[in-house]
């Protein structure tokens, strides 16, 4: 079974929760600001609220977890990706294993009919919404070209999330282009996912998410200067973007328990939003957040004129979600006897890994940001079996003194 490597280790200056969305080039803006989004061009389906809901939902829950397994480290995570690549092999699950996948993603016992048409009207509704904002939202399908999986859910995962599929041989070169496409479509912040393909891997549900977007008032580099930031061990003293009172409008609020500030992108339909702890530690705060508190947190900011000291920062992120995903309740899908994905082929598989990778880098400019998650299905192996299946000789002896007492061969079974 695949074995991934851990956490790598960067600095990281504030905790940060980008909301993902968009599509199109980056632009770096040449007449100010761009014309305010003040609304998405149409409303929500129900479908839509409901995946929207589901994912804002698991991002809550997988952060928390993160943060619980490394309280001493930088997290940096795309519940999206996660919920995407897993969405896409929910739809291959049966009985237990779908209750559990659906239930952990946060949908409850939603129907998958509903749920896929969810995440297909928001992929679509998200493209286009800020011109000057890039945001790619790609998933694909690897298949080793010579086992039986299902042309139905083949289709159905085609066409709900837009995939592309690959029946591949599961070699050397699948390992290439797999990494190559993973590359394209985080424009190389994510270059290699895969390091190699094991005898039992029989398919990869990948997702990829790439963001970038310019700051709606920039910060000037020329103001950028060394100040102090807090850190886990100690003051450091660390490169800042600076932004005076003035220079643009910025949403706050503060609390005796938080300090809570968003900063936008482009037309402003994106958004970074960045949450403090001011009595306590940040990880007290991330261990409470969910829908709820992060709804009341949101709505309690209002628009003025503050300056703005924010630490540059890049970082990247990597990790194995299989214990974490257990934790949060997806048991029987890593199973390899348990787990049912009879949807997705007559075969006993099971998913063997979920390798989640980031990056993100904050700078004068703005904000660019990548994730890839892969979820790897792995076929049971199969128990030692004496499997008489085709012509054979039989002895009948004494099994102490080794007398044979008959013997005899069959090229046909007798009827």
């Amino acid at each position: 079974m695949m074995r991934m490597p851990q956490t790598t280790r960067f600095a990281i200056a504030a905790s940060v929760t980008l909301l993902l969305a968009g599509c199109n080039f980056f632009t770096t803006p040449k007449d100010g600001p761009s014309v305010q989004l003040t609304a998405l061009p149409r409303a929500l389906t129900a479908d839509e609220v409901r995946v929207s809901s589901a994912a804002n939902q698991f991002s809550f829950t997988l952060f928390q977890r993160l943060n619980a397994a490394e309280p001493e480290k930088n997290v940096f995570v795309s519940p999206l990706s996660v919920s995407f690549s897993l969405g896409m092999a929910m739809n291959g699950a049966s009985t237990t294993t779908l209750d559990q996948m659906r239930e952990t993603l946060g949908f409850g016992a939603d129907e998958l009919a509903t749920i896929n048409q969810g995440y297909r009207g928001l992929i679509d509704l998200e493209a286009g919404l800020d011109k000057s904002t890039t945001f790619q939202i790609a998933n694909s399908v690897w298949y080793r070209q010579s086992f039986p999986f299902n042309a139905a859910f083949i289709d159905q995962v085609r066409e709900a999330f837009d995939a592309q599929v690959n029946a591949s041989p599961f070699d050397a070169t699948t390992v290439t282009a797999v990494n190559n496409w993973v590359s394209d479509r985080t424009n190389g912040k994510i270059p290699t996912v895969l390091e190699r393909i094991e005898d039992a891997h029989v398919m990869f549900l990948i997702n990829a998410i790439y963001f970038k977007g310019s700051w709606r008032e920039q910060f000037d580099p020329k103001h950028t200067m060394s100040m102090p930031f807090n850190g886990k061990d100690g003051v450091q003293t660390v490169a800042t973007m600076v932004r005076r009172p003035k220079t643009g409008k910025v949403r706050m609020a503060q609390s005796g328990e938080a300090t809570i500030g968003e900063l936008s992108y482009g037309n402003g339909a994106f958004v970074m939003t960045i949450l403090m702890a001011n009595q306590g530690s940040i990880n007290d705060i991330a261990a409470g957040l969910d829908t709820a508190r992060w709804s009341a947190l949101v709505s309690s900011m209002h628009e003025g004129e503050y300056a703005v000291q924010l630490p540059k920062f890049r970082m990247a992120y990597e990790r194995e979600l299989n214990a974490d995903l257990k934790a949060l309740g997806m048991v029987v899908p890593f199973d390899e006897t348990q787990a049912d994905f009879s949807k997705m082929t007559a075969e006993q598989v099971f998913i063997s890994f979920v390798k989640h990778k980031t990056f993100v880098d904050v700078n004068e400019e703005g904000t660019e940001a990548a994730a890839v998650t892969v979820t790897g299905m792995e076929v049971t192996s199969m128990p030692p079996c004496l499997c008489v299946d085709r012509p054979f000789v039989f002895v009948i002896r004494e099994r102490f003194s080794g007398t044979i007492l008959f013997m005899g061969k069959i090229v046909n079974v007798p009827q």
